[in-house]
């Protein structure tokens, strides 16, 4: 098998350890140099992809290794270095720590990292330690044989006096150190639910060139591109099919209340001949009324319950699509927006379009979070009764109340474990809390 992109993986010992700033300072320098990089989220997160591509990566794709197929991560590494006309390099961005991942193994950074043969480079805080970090950065770089841990980029660094006690503690351990950024609370991130604040909803620009700035000055990027290495899973540029298309012309939620959508799986829908159109729900906009399809994904309509609630073109644009027979289909946000009412934070019941029998509510937030294996209940556009997938769940919201007939999917968590029905299906109109990610 021919070798795939030279790339390296971004890891981290745990969150919040400056992986996503790192990942934007490198994608800024190194385009800033005139490189081609091509950029990758491990793990079900829609959000840091649009950090990448704000920072010079012409398309960023997430890879999951408990949610995707092998032959489906192998397409996505190809896409990311093909997104840049044959890029220099791949960097991929880690989820939580190196070696977090599902209940019962697999899903981690570190699985992709074995899987690719890139290696890792471990952004640690420094903030709070100083010799003992020698022993952290050791202790990951051996945990596993078949993960090439190449080095660390330290954040969060002080004056001079603590940068010679992490360098001298990480030469005496044999960790090679690739730069130091200091402690800047200009390139901190805005976080919501567990997750970074939307790309869209900031000025990047600034942000970018900040941290681009601070990785340019404090990083040896000619060491990291050497230390890069090619792919071991090839260089296939076949599409690979994830979720099957609902329509040949699909509308598509898109803005800041319907954000969470998969690149792969819209570029999987393209290649498999549909045509793709965006509309604007918050901007009162309904969508095309040529569509045979409408997607309202995830996002956070919680957020702007009130507004979509009185948003007449879009609710009326909605009806109508129902009642020609387009597919409609919901997750997560998408699908609190069908249902019949949602609460918000503050306890105010607010309208949606009730297109399917279900109540949620933002008032009492819990979090329900996890991979999923989905079997369809029925047939529906996703495929015939008994198609699996997978997927996962992320929301805080809560169902107030929901019809206990017509469910969507069968659901089992990552080990296989039954946890009942979920979501709902009404004619033509269909959703559901979960995200799906691929084909099982």
């Amino acid at each position: 098998m021919a070798d795939g992109p030279r790339g390296l993986i971004i890891a981290a010992p745990a969150t919040a350890q400056g992986k996503t700033t790192l990942m934007l300072g490198l994608l800024a320098a190194l385009t800033a140099r005139g490189l081609q990089v091509g950029a990758l989220k491990i793990g079900p997160d829609f959000i840091d992809p649009g950090f990448h591509r704000a920072a010079g990566a012409a398309a960023s794709f997430n890879l999951d290794h408990w949610a995707m197929r092998p032959a489906t991560r192998a397409s996505l590494v190809a896409a990311a270095a093909a997104a840049t006309a044959d890029a220099d390099l791949v960097l991929g961005e880690g989820m939580m720590g190196l070696f977090d991942g599902a209940p019962g193994g697999g899903g981690s950074t570190a699985d992709i990292a074995a899987e690719t043969g890139w290696p890792a480079i471990l952004a640690i805080d420094a903030a709070r330690q100083a010799q003992s970090i020698a022993a952290l950065a050791q202790g990951f770089a051996r945990f596993r044989l078949d993960v090439r841990v190449a080095g660390v980029v330290l954040t969060k660094v002080g004056g001079p006096a603590h940068r010679a006690l992490l360098v001298d503690a990480l030469a005496a351990a044999k960790l090679r150190v690739f730069g130091l950024v200091g402690y800047d609370p200009g390139l901190a991130l805005p976080e919501r639910h567990l997750g970074l604040v939307q790309a869209r909803e900031h000025k990047l620009d600034p942000l970018a060139a900040r941290a681009a700035a601070a990785v340019a000055s404090g990083v040896d990027l000619d060491a990291l591109l050497a230390a890069a290495a090619p792919a071991r899973v090839g260089a296939t540029h076949a599409s690979i099919a994830t979720v099957p298309p609902p329509g040949r012309r699909i509308a598509i939620a898109d803005d800041a209340a319907f954000a969470f959508t998969y690149a792969h799986i819209c570029a999987g829908w393209r290649a498999a001949g549909a045509e793709i159109l965006r509309f604007s729900p918050l901007a009162d906009e309904a969508p095309p009324a040529d569509c045979d399809a409408v997607f309202l994904p995830g996002g956070y309509p919680e957020l702007h319950a009130g507004r979509l609630a009185a948003n007449r073109k879009f609710r009326d644009g909605m009806f109508a699509a129902a009642v020609r027979g387009a597919a409609i289909y919901g997750e997560c946000g998408g699908y609190m927006a069908l249902g019949e009412e949602l609460v918000d934070a503050k306890g105010i019941k607010h309208a949606m379009l009730g297109l399917l029998p279900v109540t949620t509510s933002f008032a009492k937030p819990a979090l329900h979070i996890g991979y999923r294996r989905l079997e369809l209940a029925a047939k529906t556009p996703l495929g015939p009764a008994g198609a699996r997938f997978r997927g996962h769940e992320f929301h805080f919201s809560n169902v107030v109340t929901e019809a206990d007939t017509d469910r969507l999917f069968a659901v089992a968590d990552a080990d296989g474990s039954a946890l009942g029905p979920a979501g709902l299906r009404r004619g033509n109109v269909f959703g559901s809390y979960l995200h799906l990610i691929d084909a099982a």
